[in-house]
C-alpha cells in the first residue's frame, strides 16, 4: 500500500472516530500527524509543525475572545431585544429576526454553534407560544448562522480565505460571503413559505412592554432562559413566571446569557438588565464596529485587531474578561489547528498532489467537482464542517490547478455544501435546535430534522455546483 493511500485512510479513520466516539477531531488529527509523519513520511517534529496554522490560531482565539466578552457583559442580549423591538412584535417577522440575529452574530465573529446556542432557545420558545412551526424556526436560526458565517471577519470566512491564500488560489472574499448568504436566504424563504410563514401575517402583533420584553396580558406566560457555553458545552432551560421550571443541558460551565421572552425581563440576581445600554456594552458595540472597519477598510489582521480590542475592554472591565477567557472556542481552535496540521503533513509527503491528480484523472472535471461537493455535504452532516473544509479545499488544489474549473466558484460551492447541511440533527447546530425546542414530541421533531437534513444534503450540492461551478467551466 502506498504512503499516500495510507495517509488518506488515516484521515478517514480520524473522521469516523471523531463522529462515532465524540473525540475532538483536532486532537485525533494531531496524533495522526505525529504517527503518519514519523512512521510513514519520515518527518521530524519541525516538518510536522510546518503545517501548523499560526495565523488562524490567532484569528480563532482573538475573535472568539472578543465575542465572549460581548456575551459576558450582555451586549448580545441587548442586540436580541433591540432586534425584536424593531419589528414591534409582529409574529410573521420574528423568524426573520432570528435569522438576522444569528447571521449578524456569526458575521462579526461568533462560532456558529455559539450563536445558535444563544438564539435557538429564544426562537423556539416564541415558536411554541405563538404557533410557529418548530422546524421552520429551527431552520431559520441555523440557516441564519450559516448565512453570516463567511463574512471576511467570521470564523468560517477567515479559515477558508486563509486556506485559499496559503494554497495560492484565486480568492474573492465578498463572493464567498454573498454565495453563502444568498443560498441560506433562499432556503430560509422556501422554508418560510412551505411551513406556514405566510399564515403568520394574519396573527396580531405581540405587545412589547416598556422593558423590551413581550407580553400578552397572560399572567401564566412562560419565558425561556438560555445558557450556552462556547466550546465547552451548551445548556438550555425553561421556566415559568411563578419561579418554577425545569431545564436540560449538556456541557461544562454553561454561561447564562440572561435572555428572556416573557412578560417582563428576568429579575434574577446579578443578571444585568438586557435592554439597557451600559458603558461596557456601548464600548463593546464600538469595538465590534471598529473590528469591521479595521479589517475591511484598512486591511488589518482580524486576529491581532480583535485581541487588541478585547484586551482594551478587559483592562477597563476585568470581571467580564475573567469570564470570557473560559469561553474562547478552545475546542474549535484545537479542531482546526489539528486538522490543518495533518493536512500540512499530507502536503509534505505529496498526498494532496496525488489525490488531486486522482480526482482530475476522472476525465470529466464537472463530475469531479460535483462529487467533491457531495463528499463535503455528506461527511459534514455527521462531522465537523470546519474540519471538512480544512481537508477538502487543499485536496482540491491540484484539481483546480488544471484551470478547467474556476477556483473562486469551486471554493464557494465546497464551503456552502459543507456548512448548509448543519440543520442535520447529527450536527452540533441541529442538535442544539433539537435540545432547545420546548413542548414538542422530540422523536417526531428529530425525524423532521433528519428528513429535512437529508433533503438539503441531496439537493443543495447539486444546485450550488450548477450555479457556482458550471458557469466557470472551461
Amino acid at each position: 500500500m502506498s504512503p499516500e493511500l495510507i495517509s488518506i485512510l488515516v484521515l478517514v479513520v480520524v473522521f469516523v472516530i471523531a463522529t462515532t466516539r465524540s473525540v475532538n477531531m483536532g486532537a485525533l488529527a494531531f496524533a495522526a500527524a505525529f504517527a503518519v509523519g514519523e512512521l510513514v513520511a519520515d518527518l521530524d517534529a519541525d516538518g510536522i509543525f510546518a503545517g501548523f496554522p499560526g495565523d488562524l490560531f490567532v484569528v480563532l482565539v482573538g475573535v472568539t475572545y472578543l465575542f465572549a466578552i460581548a456575551r459576558a457583559n450582555g451586549t448580545t442580549d441587548w442586540l436580541v431585544h433591540a432586534s425584536i423591538r424593531l419589528v414591534r412584535g409582529r409574529v410573521a417577522l420574528i423568524p426573520w429576526v432570528m435569522f438576522a440575529i444569528t447571521g449578524a452574530l456569526t458575521a462579526i465573529g461568533a462560532v456558529s454553534p455559539a450563536a445558535v446556542a444563544i438564539v435557538a432557545p429564544i426562537a423556539l420558545s416564541f415558536a411554541a407560544r405563538y404557533g410557529i412551526s418548530p422546524l421552520l424556526m429551527g431552520a431559520m436560526v441555523v440557516h441564519g448562522a450559516q448565512g453570516g458565517g463567511f463574512s471576511p471577519i467570521s470564523i468560517y470566512g477567515t479559515i477558508v480565505n486563509g486556506i485559499v491564500e496559503r494554497e495560492h488560489l484565486p480568492g474573492n472574499e465578498v463572493f464567498l460571503f454573498l454565495a453563502s448568504l444568498i443560498t441560506n436566504l433562499v432556503i430560509a424563504g422556501v422554508m418560510f413559505v412551505l411551513f406556514g410563514g405566510l399564515k403568520l401575517w394574519s396573527q396580531e402583533a405581540v405587545p412589547v412592554d416598556g422593558n423590551g420584553g413581550t407580553g400578552s396580558g397572560d399572567p401564566k406566560a412562560t419565558g425561556t432562559d438560555t445558557s450556552a457555553g462556547t466550546g465547552a458545552g451548551t445548556g438550555a432551560g425553561t421556566g415559568t413566571s411563578t419561579g418554577t421550571g425545569t431545564g436540560t443541558g449538556t456541557g461544562l460551565k454553561p454561561t447564562p446569557t440572561g435572555t428572556t421572552t416573557a412578560t417582563a425581563v428576568s429579575d434574577r440576581p446579578n443578571t444585568p438588565d438586557p435592554v439597557r445600554l451600559s458603558p461596557a456594552r456601548t464600548a463593546t458595540l464600538v469595538a465590534l464596529v471598529a473590528l469591521v472597519v479595521a479589517v475591511l477598510a484598512f486591511d488589518l489582521d482580524a486576529g491581532l485587531t480583535s485581541i487588541t480590542l478585547a484586551v482594551l475592554l478587559s483592562a477597563v472591565w476585568p470581571d467580564d474578561s475573567r469570564r470570557a477567557v473560559g469561553q474562547i472556542a478552545w475546542s474549535t481552535v484545537l479542531l482546526i489547528c489539528g486538522v490543518l496540521t495533518y493536512v500540512g503533513v499530507l502536503d509534505e509527503m505529496g498526498t494532496i498532489k496525488w489525490a488531486g491528480e486522482g480526482v482530475g484523472g476522472i476525465g470529466v472535471p464537472l463530475l469531479a467537482a460535483v462529487l467533491l461537493c457531495y463528499i463535503g455535504a455528506i461527511v459534514s452532516a455527521f462531522a465537523s464542517s470546519v474540519g471538512i473544509m480544512g481537508a477538502l479545499i487543499p485536496l482540491a488544489v491540484p484539481f483546480l490547478a488544471q484551470g478547467e474549473i474556476g477556483a473562486v466558484g469551486m471554493v464557494a460551492a465546497l464551503a456552502v455544501s459543507a456548512t448548509v447541511v448543519d440543520v442535520s440533527p447529527f450536527s452540533t447546530n441541529g442538535a442544539l435546535v433539537l435540545a432547545a425546542a420546548p413542548d414538542v414530541d422530540r422523536e417526531r421533531f428529530f425525524r423532521q430534522l433528519m428528513i429535512y437534513g437529508g433533503i438539503v444534503v441531496a439537493v443543495v450540492p447539486a444546485v450550488v455546483w450548477l450555479v457556482m461551478v458550471v458557469p466557470g467551466f472551461g
